[in-house]
């Protein structure tokens, strides 16, 4: 995007999806809360931002460290049934 250091993705796809231990995920808080204890990437609930449904990732960093965290996010994510 321009003008801005943030992504806004529509993570709604995940409700109703079980992580491995057994949560429901229920929204986007409860996706943020699974990501930094599974994939240890911190993103921030969409809700916060008037937009339930979404996650708020900054890309104020390096290439590596988005490469990095897109990839432990893929995995968590992947692991969700």
């Amino acid at each position: 995007p321009k003008g801005a250091f943030y992504a806004f993705p529509d993570v709604s796809a995940f409700n109703g999806k079980k992580t491995p231990k057994g949560n429901v995920i229920d929204g986007d808080a409860s996706l943020c809360e699974y990501l930094i204890e599974d994939a240890q990437v911190a993103v921030v609930p969409g809700a916060a931002f008037y937009a339930p449904g979404y996650i708020r990732l900054s890309y104020a960093t390096s290439q590596a460290n988005i490469e990095k965290g897109l990839h432990r996010m893929a995995a968590a994510l992947q692991n969700l049934k």
